[in-house]
C-alpha cells in the first residue's frame, strides 16, 4: 500500500496568502477611516459656513475689526479680533517654546549621559499628557497672580498668561521632536567636526543643528499648529473679550475660545451665531491645515539638502 505525501509547504504558503490578504484590507480599512474621518469633518464645516456667508458678506468676515454676533440691533461679523487674539497668544508661546525647546534638545541629544536623557525626556513628555484644563487653572491660580504681582492692574484674564501657559504646553513637541532629528544624525559627521578640532558647543550648533534642520522646523511647525487650536487653557486664561489691542496684559478671545462659548451657549441651532461656529471652524481649520502642508514642504525640502 503506497501514501502520497502531503505538500505541507503549499498549505502553509496558502495560509499566510489568505492572512496577508486579510491583514491588507484591515489596514486599508483604518486607513480609510482616516481619509473618510477628514472628509466627513471639511463636508460639516463647509455646510454650515456656507449657511453662514449666504446672512454674512466675505469681505465683511475677512476684514471686520468688530466681532458682536449677539448684538440683537448691529450684530458685526468681522473675525479679525478672533484672529488676532489668536496670533497673538501663539506668537507669545512661540517665542517661549522655540528657543526652550530647541536648546533643551541640544542639551538631551548632545550633552547629557544616558541616565540623565532616561530621566529628563520622559519627564518632559509627562507635561505632554496633563489635560489641558488643568493647565488653564494653572494659569489662573499661579502665572497670573504672578503678573499681577508685578502690575498690579492685571485682570484676572490675559493674553500674557495664556501666552505663557500655551508655551509651556509645546515645550516638549519641540524638544521630543527635535532631540529625535538631533540624535538621526550620523555620529560620522561630528567624528569629523571632532577631528578638526571643534569644540563640543561648535559640533552642536555648527554640525548638528543644520543636519536636522528640516526635523527641527518640523517641530516648530506642529508646535505652532497645536499653539493654534488649543483651546481650554486659552479659554480660562485669556478670557472671552475680542478685541484688537497690542497690551499684553488686555483680555482677549481666541477662535477656539469663542467656538467653546457658543457651544455651550444659547445660541439657537440655525440662527446666525449658531452658524458662526462653523465659519469660524472652518477659518481655523485652514489655518492650521496650511501650516501642516508647510511642515511637510520644509521637512521635505531640507531633508533632501542634509541627506
Amino acid at each position: 500500500m503506497s501514501t502520497e505525501p502531503i505538500d505541507l509547504s503549499r498549505e502553509d504558503n496558502n495560509v499566510g496568502s489568505l492572512i496577508d490578504r486579510a491583514a491588507k484590507w484591515i489596514f486599508f480599512s483604518c486607513a480609510l477611516v482616516t481619509v473618510l474621518t477628514t472628509l466627513a469633518i471639511i463636508i460639516v464645516l463647509l455646510d454650515g459656513a456656507i449657511d453662514f456667508f449666504a446672512e454674512v458678506s466675505v469681505v465683511e468676515y475677512l476684514t471686520g475689526t468688530t466681532w458682536n454676533p449677539r448684538d440683537a440691533t448691529d450684530p458685526s461679523y468681522g473675525v479679525l479680533p478672533l484672529v488676532w487674539g489668536t496670533l497673538v497668544v501663539t506668537i507669545g508661546s512661540a517665542l517661549i517654546a522655540l528657543p526652550v525647546g530647541t536648546l533643551t534638545a541640544i542639551y538631551l541629544s548632545e550633552y547629557a549621559d544616558e541616565r540623565v536623557r532616561r530621566t529628563v525626556k520622559p519627564t518632559l513628555e509627562i507635561l505632554a499628557g496633563i489635560p489641558t484644563i488643568v493647565y488653564g487653572f494653572f494659569a489662573l491660580s499661579f502665572i497670573t497672580p504672578i503678573i499681577q504681582y508685578f502690575y498690579a492692574d492685571v485682570g484676572t484674564f490675559n493674553v500674557l498668561s495664556g501666552a505663557i501657559v500655551v508655551g509651556i504646553m509645546i515645550i516638549p513637541m519641540v524638544s521630543s521632536i527635535s532631540e529625535d532629528a538631533m540624535s538621526s544624525v550620523p555620529d560620522s559627521l561630528r567624528n569629523a567636526a571632532y577631528g578638526l578640532g571643534a569644540t563640543k558647543f561648535e559640533v552642536s550648533t555648527q554640525v548638528v543643528l543644520p543636519a536636522s534642520l528640516s526635523g527641527i522646523l518640523a517641530a516648530y511647525i506642529l508646535a505652532i499648529s497645536r499653539a493654534i487650536g488649543e483651546t481650554m487653557a486659552v479659554t480660562l486664561a485669556v478670557g472671552m473679550l475680542p478685541q484688537i489691542t497690542t497690551s499684553p496684559f488686555a483680555e482677549m478671545q481666541t477662535m477656539t475660545a469663542y467656538m467653546v462659548e457658543i457651544g455651550t451657549g444659547d445660541a439657537s441651532v440655525g440662527s446666525i451665531g449658531y452658524m458662526s461656529l462653523f465659519a469660524i471652524g472652518l477659518t481655523l481649520f485652514v489655518m492650521t491645515f496650511l501650516m501642516n502642508v508647510g511642515s511637510m514642504w520644509i521637512r521635505s525640502r531640507y531633508r533632501e539638502e542634509y541627506q
